[in-house]
Formats: structure tokens, C-alpha cells, sequence
């Protein structure tokens, strides 16, 4: 029986996300080849514009208000003539909207980057534009190509989830952008996948557990444990309770672990075991060890396993994918991978793919069994 759900909506999705890779290509087509390319060697203006106005947070000082540029630059403690530019640039591109001369207000795009949004990517904007993250594109990616090491590793002098560890500041940054993925993804991950036949979620690598959260409160007979390491989760209780979630935390529990070594053990075939946006980060052998253990973990109960990531189509990609996986290039050892390459890392860690269940957004879920001693999934 399958676990896809919402099969012909799902399917009509997958097409309109064709249509919008033509569109986004579209300009190559119609503007003058010499320009085009400008245009794409000069888009990092945008993006360090919008950074700007992240760390101002300009958005979320205009909140429902129309403000002149004198107001809103003495709240932010901010030049006039100088703010004004650049509110006038991201205007220009659809960010903000000048409702008048010298006066502006929130639009569409800008309010996302408000912190109270429901939809809000201002952690994922700060992050991604952060010195940490910049560093290794600017000054490390050239030599990263020619030799096929990790520009970030060059620029920090440690491997992405050392640097974490050490890092604090950063590190919260970096769980707050990841708490903010289902502002990209939705929720279709909750409503295209059958939940309602387990009763537990093990969700493992899952921070704050904010993708447990989002399937309890759709399926009220599931619990929800939530594994991660031990600076991700503390705190975490208290989090949720403040977000007005105290209800639901009676049905979630949080567990220290290091899925490097071993994660909870499932206690029967009512278990499923959750590992969203968690393997693309980590090498070949890394995601072995961490599915060996996953194996291992859910063998004797036949515990199902939903792996969520990206499966990269194996040629043409698209630019959001194929920019995704130059991201985990650029900071990781990791990679995101076809299916024929998802597959010969189940092959190696004594796991079967059973179904992948295609989602309304640009991953899918991986649905996985242990081998059992009988040779049987």
C-alpha cells in the first residue's frame, strides 16, 4: 500500500514546477547575451542589499506601517539619503514598495522578512549572507574547484559542524535558518505522506523537532521523539512553550544523540524514523555510517524510515537544485544526489527503498526498510 497521498495534486504541482524553470530561463532567451551575463555576475548586489536590510531589520520596523525615509532611517539608526538608495534598489527588484516618494511600506516579498512572519526566511537571509557562509564563496571557491576541497574548511580552518560547535552565535543562527525550511517548503511533507499509520516519529538530526510538531498537530495519535545534539535541543521545551505549543509538548520528548554513533532504537513496526535534510550534508561514508545505525536501530521492530531530501534529476537540472547542491559543495563534504546515488547508499547500509513519495515542493520522501536476518525487508 502506498504512503503518497494527494497523488493528482502532487502531479499537477510537478508540472507547474516546470513551467517555472522555463520561465526562469526565460531571460536567456530574450536579453542580449553580453547584458545577461552582467546580470547574473552582478546579482550578488541584490543579495548583500537584502542582507542589509535583514541586519536593519527593516521589515519588521515597518511591520504595517507606511514610513518616510527619515522615520524609518532614525529607527534603525541608519543614514537617510544612504537607506533611501537602498530601499530604492530592492524596490526596483520587487522587495519593499515606495508607495510614494521617500515613503515606504512592506509588500509581499518584504514581509517574509519580518521575525514574527509565519512564513519568515529572515534567519535563512542572514545566514546565507553571513561573513561565514560569504567568506568561503568569495575567497576560497576557485581554489575549491581546482582541487575539490572544501572552501569553507579553507577559509575556517574546520570542517562545517566543528565550526558550529565552537561557534555559538552561529550555531543559533544556523538552527533558527533551519527551523525556517518549512517557510520554503510548506507543508506538503505533512499532507502528501500518510502519517496516520504509525504512532510514533523518531525524528532524528531534527533541531527543534519544528517538522514533528507540524505532524502532530495534524494526526493527534502520534508522539514525536526528537534526537539531535545536545546544544540544538536544550532549551528546546521552554522554546516551544513560549510559541504558545505547551499542549503539544505533552506527545514529543527530546533525546540527546550523536547519530554518528547510534540513535534511539524503535520499539515496534508503529515507529517511523525521521531524517529530513540530514544526509545531504555529510560525505558518502558519513551517510552510511548514519544509516547502518539507523539499520540497526529499527531492524528487530521492521521500523519504517522517511529520509526527506532533494533528488537531483539525473540531467538537466534546474538552477534551484543544482544551486542547493553548490551550497552543500562550498560548506560540507556532502552532496545532494540523484536516486541512482541515494540508492547505492542504501545498497551499502543493509537498507531497501520501498516507495519515494513525491511531495508539492522540491524534495521527496525516501521511504526505507532494514533488511531483516531473513533477507527480507
Amino acid at each position: 500500500m502506498t504512503f503518497q497521498k494527494n497523488a493528482g495534486v502532487v502531479r499537477r504541482f510537478a508540472r507547474l514546477a516546470k513551467f517555472g524553470v522555463w520561465l526562469q530561463n526565460l531571460p536567456n532567451k530574450i536579453v542580449p547575451p553580453p547584458f545577461r551575463l552582467m546580470q547574473i555576475g552582478s546579482v550578488f548586489w541584490q543579495s548583500w542589499a537584502l542582507y542589509v536590510a535583514a541586519r536593519l531589520d527593516i521589515a519588521g520596523t515597518l511591520a504595517d506601517a507606511e514610513l518616510s525615509i527619515e522615520t524609518l532611517a532614525e529607527h534603525v539608526a541608519a543614514d537617510a539619503d544612504a537607506l533611501y538608495r537602498l530601499l530604492r534598489m530592492l524596490a526596483a527588484i520587487g522587495v519593499f514598495e515606495e508607495v510614494s516618494p521617500r515613503r515606504f511600506q512592506n509588500n509581499k516579498l518584504s514581509s517574509c522578512l519580518c521575525p514574527d512572519h509565519p512564513q519568515s526566511v529572515r534567519a535563512m537571509v542572514l545566514m546565507h549572507n553571513s561573513p561565514e557562509m560569504s567568506r568561503p564563496w568569495f575567497e576560497q571557491l576557485e581554489q575549491g574547484i581546482r582541487s575539490g576541497g572544501v572552501p569553507f574548511e579553507s577559509a575556517h580552518g574546520q570542517a562545517f559542524y566543528d565550526y558550529l560547535d565552537a561557534n555559538p552565535e552561529f550555531d543559533q543562527l544556523f538552527a533558527q535558518a533551519m527551523d525556517s525550511v518549512e517557510a520554503l517548503a510548506g507543508d506538503s511533507f505533512v499532507t502528501d505522506f500518510d502519517w496516520s499509520r504509525f504512532e510514533r516519529i523518531i525524528d532524528v538530526g531534527g533541531s527543534k523537532g519544528t517538522k514533528s510538531l507540524a505532524i502532530l498537530k495534524l494526526h493527534p495519535q502520534l508522539t514525536a521523539l526528537v534526537a539531535d545534539r545536545e546544544q540544538v535541543i536544550q532549551g528546546t521545551a521552554q522554546f516551544w512553550k513560549e510559541k504558545g505549543e505547551g499542549a503539544l509538548l505533552q506527545r514529543m520528548r527530546f533525546e540527546v544523540c550523536d547519530l554518528l554513533q547510534a540513535v534511539p532504537k524503535a520499539h515496534s513496526d508503529k515507529d517511523i524514523y525521521l531524517l529530513s535534510a540530514v544526509l545531504h550534508g555529510f560525505d558518502d561514508d558519513t551517510c552510511v555510517t548514519v544509516l547502518r545505525n539507523v539499520a540497526q536501530a529499527s531492524a528487530d521492530s521492521r521500523a519504517a524510515i522517511a529520509v526527506m531530501e532533494m533528488v537531483m534529476p539525473d540531467s538537466p537540472t534546474d538552477i534551484a537544485a543544482a544551486s542547493f547542491d553548490m551550497q552543500m559543495f562550498v560548506n560540507t563534504r556532502g552532496r545532494e544526489r540523484t536516486l541512482a546515488e541515494w540508492r547505492r547508499l542504501f545498497d551499502a547500509s543493509g537498507l531497501v527503498l520501498q516507495e519515494v513519495v513525491s511531495l508539492r515542493t522540491f524534495g521527496k520522501i525516501l521511504v526505507l526498510r532494514a533488511v531483516h536476518s531473513t533477507g527480507k525487508a
